[in-house]
């Protein structure tokens, strides 16, 4: 019995001892640690936000991005033909698909709006004492133009 009571009475001092010492750990830690959090999402297999691009490292351009981008297609192009093959499929052909995937779309609204301008280009025209253009043809060169860039 004489035991047990001991143990009660030194268990506050203890319990204080350790939280006192864990807060001196924790807090020489937060100290020393530095940058490490500032680092925490950066590296190798960051998503590459540019937030962690060195300095020295030019931002990737465009065309840049636009060649990567039709490389990782085409890629994806290949692997998919693989797969076709294996199954006993025909393949595709990797440059028309990538034309097709990489087109961009032109919509109903777009070409109504580029209608209109092709319009107005030809009352100006008009106006001017010039001869007009053909109107469908120059709405093609027009979206063509647009797919070009």
């Amino acid at each position: 019995m004489r035991d047990t009571v001991g143990v009660q009475e030194v268990f506050g001092i203890v319990l204080v001892v350790v939280v006192v010492i864990a807060a001196l750990i924790a807090v020489g830690t937060f100290v020393s640690s530095g940058k490490a959090y500032d680092a925490i999402g950066k590296g190798g297999l960051s998503l590459r936000d540019g937030s962690d691009r060195p300095a020295g490292e030019p931002p990737a351009s465009g065309a840049a991005l636009s060649r990567e981008r039709d490389e990782e297609i085409r890629q994806m192009l290949a692997a998919r033909n693989e797969r076709r093959l294996r199954r006993g499929e025909e393949p595709l052909d990797l440059d028309a698909e990538l034309a097709r995937l990489t087109a961009p779309a032109i919509d109903p609204a777009l070409r109504e709006e580029v209608r209109q301008l092709v319009l107005a280009r030809n009352a100006r025209r008009a106006r001017q004492g010039k001869e007009p253009l053909d109107v469908e043809a120059e709405i093609e060169r027009q979206i063509g133009d647009l797919q070009r860039n």
